[in-house]
């Protein structure tokens, strides 16, 4: 029997948590003009303004989704199971790069989520936030305190449900509490089960002064060698759709229309001193294959994410006007922004060949080993797959007096801002015929390459164009080259002494040999932000002001990934859910009448 089969001998009896009112067909819904609020998206930033806005039963809300409910399959709840879904799934819209320059004109993968839950369901579930550094270079590109580390704090406070691993352990001296919140929404845990590499990475952080332990690397100050937190509720996957259960799922005031893709937003009205009002949302009913538009009350909230939302704006005519024009798409706002400074991290795993059985490889290629832990997973949410693919990361700089920086400027958002990442996995990804591994994942977390997203079709349903230029800007391979050399210096502690056997990939000595390998190998590692980047009020840059309304137009916000104007030196789904949590209040504020500021 094969391996997928094995998985699928615990789909019978895995029940998902229930939704709210759930449609497939737009014939169903309340009606196409019965909504105030229509959310396009069900994404970390969709799914979380859809809750919080029904928490008032005088909103309405329609959020619309172009995937289904992404239920029925165990492998997108099982959090060691994640790199099973991308590439190439139901679960991802499976698009890819245009050639990359940097990468010796490779064409590589862009995941990114189709479904409920967007991508926060088909992640590798890694929770991190970013340095305080970080976050307050939203404040300052946006000139809105609000969005600084010490006020956006207690929106990634707000969105978390902090859990205790499910082994049992005591996590003290694993995480700060202060830093973490219990009431919140979404799953948040730190490994609740042992790899056998734990022990050889903590004694590194003892043994060499260059990789320092520190307790919590969500508390602003990110500078660390320490444990994973993941987004894991109770064992199982914390996506999204967490928003959309639960206190959400008994609301009437909420409707979610499945399996329904967006094709432009539309204009609706023109004010009296010229501002178009855009409350319109075109549709394709895939029930006949007809288009038909959806009106809402107050807005219309794009959510598509950083890739789709940017699609969506061209498509609807707001966007570079001479872009716009070449492809005889009537220009109805002029905002060259769209689509631009999509930023990216990008790195590469270094794969080892170790002297050890005890990794993930010997249970994924055994059936019977894999079915044990299925059942233990099922049956009591317990066992090795529990978590995500690593119970470890790193975030480092490069020291104050490297060379480098004779010649480069610093890309990093500040001092306490890492410039690369490590993620120890034990164990490859795939599937192997024999052997053990370790794979150490390396990215480059302060990127200075900037890409776009853009068209070349009509067809608002033909795959975006999709540029992140990774490794367009030397210093972000110089940072490369100097992690894995980093890399190679960790692994070279007294801890890991009559481990390795060996790299399957990585020989290279020389500066040369290693650019070579990077520019061979890497590839994105699939946290797009900052195509619909927020700006000062009034700026003529940017695509949305700090309240996230689109600029120049009316009733058309934009919450996801794709507002935000800096990448984080963070996987990307925290940040998104703290934005989501303020972009609420901000509505809700706006409608409200209030003075308050959020």
């Amino acid at each position: 029997m094969h391996l997928s089969n094995a998985i699928a001998l615990c789909l019978a009896s895995f029940v998902a948590p229930t939704l709210g009112v759930v449609y497939t067909n737009i014939a169903d819904i309340k009606g196409l003009d019965a909504y105030d609020f229509i959310i396009i998206g069900a994404g970390p930033g969709g799914s979380t303004v859809a809750n919080r806005l029904t928490e008032d039963s005088s909103n309405s809300v329609l959020l619309v989704e172009a995937g289904g409910a992404n239920d029925g399959d165990i492998t997108v709840d099982v959090p060691l199971l994640c790199t099973r879904l991308t590439p190439n799934t139901p679960y991802d819209w499976n698009y890819t790069t245009i050639p990359q320059a940097g990468l010796n004109n490779r064409v590589v993968p862009f995941p990114t989520g189709f479904g409920l839950g967007g991508s926060t369901s088909v992640n590798c579930l890694v929770y991190t936030r970013g340095s305080s550094d970080d976050i307050d270079t939203w404040a300052e590109m946006t000139g809105d305190e609000g969005w600084s580390w010490a006020n956006m704090l207690p929106y990634f406070m707000k969105s978390e449900k902090f859990n205790l691993p499910r082994d049992g352990h005591d996590p003290t001296g694993q995480y700060l509490p202060e830093f973490h919140s219990t009431e919140g929404v979404i799953g948040v845990s730190v490994p609740g089960f042992p790899r056998a590499i734990d022990d050889r990475v903590m004694n590194t952080t003892s043994e060499l002064a260059e990789f320092p332990y520190a307790i919590d690397m969500n508390s602003g100050e990110q500078l660390v060698v320490g444990w994973v937190q993941a987004l894991v509720d109770t064992g199982a996957r914390s996506s999204a759709k967490a928003h959309l259960t639960g206190p959400a799922a008994a609301r009437s005031n909420l409707d979610i229309l499945l399996y329904t893709k967006v094709a432009r937003v539309v204009q609706t009205g023109v004010s009296d001193d010229g501002i178009l009002s855009f409350r319109g949302v075109e549709v394709l009913d895939a029930t006949d294959g007809s288009f038909k538009t959806l009106q809402a009350k107050k807005e219309v909230i794009l959510s598509a994410g950083s890739v789709h939302t940017p699609n969506i704006l061209l498509h609807s005519g707001i966007g570079e006007s001479a872009l716009l024009s070449s492809l005889g798409i009537d220009v109805l706002v002029d905002l060259p922004s769209v689509g631009k400074n999509l930023t990216d991290h990008v790195g590469l795993p270094l794969n080892f060949i170790v002297n050890s059985t005890k990794t993930w490889d010997t249970i994924n290629r055994n059936e019977t080993l894999l079915n044990g832990w299925l059942e233990e997973w099922e049956e009591s949410r317990t066992g090795i797959l529990v978590d995500a693919f690593a119970n470890h990361a790193a975030w480092l700089r490069l020291p104050e007096n490297a060379t480098i920086w004779e010649s480069h400027a610093d890309p990093s958002s500040g001092k306490l801002t890492a410039h690369y990442e490590f993620v120890f996995q034990n164990g490859l990804g795939s599937v192997t015929e024999s052997g053990n591994y370790l794979s150490l994942l390396i990215a480059c977390v302060s990127p200075a390459s900037r890409g776009f997203v853009s068209i070349n079709s009509t067809d608002p349903f033909a795959d975006p164009l999709v540029n992140p230029n990774l490794l367009n800007e030397e210093i972000d391979l110089l940072i490369v080259r100097e992690a894995i050399k980093s890399a190679r210096r960790f692994m070279a502690a007294p801890a890991w002494d009559g481990y390795f056997l060996g790299s399957m990939d990585n020989n290279a000595t020389t500066d040369e040999e290693i650019d070579v390998f990077v520019r061979n190998n890497a590839v994105s590692f699939y946290h797009p932000v900052s195509t619909c980047s927020m700006s000062p009020k009034g700026a003529e840059y940017g695509v949305v002001d700090p309240d996230l309304l689109v600029k120049g137009v009316e009733g058309l916000r934009i919450v996801d990934a794709s507002v935000i104007p800096r990448l984080p030196a963070a996987h990307t789904s925290a940040p998104v859910y703290a934005m989501a949590e303020r972009a609420a209040d901000i509505i809700k504020a706006a409608y409200a009448g209030s003075c308050q500021n959020y």
